[in-house]
């Protein structure tokens, strides 16, 4: 079985197409804007990623200090009750 064989490109030739390879500032704008767009819809979900991730440091720094308050509010919980 014979596999056709294709000549190898430089991936920087096929992208420029014989064109220089500056950016243009068509190009930088519509960069700007994606990046504006990206950042608006991760904004909230990132600052909630931010607050777990802080309180789940917190917590594994103070691990025994954790689980007193927790027993702690479960016993007045049941003392009430």
């Amino acid at each position: 079985m014979t596999h056709p064989t294709h000549p190898k490109t430089c991936a920087w030739d096929t992208a420029c197409a014989g064109q220089p390879a500056d950016v243009s500032l068509l190009e930088l704008s519509h960069l700007g804007e994606h990046l504006q767009h990206c950042g608006a819809l991760r904004g909230p979900m990132d600052s909630l990623l931010t607050g777990a991730l802080w309180l789940q440091a917190m917590v594994a720094e103070h691990v025994v200090t954790v689980v007193l308050v927790i027993t702690l509010l479960v016993g007045a919980v049941s003392l009430a009750l």
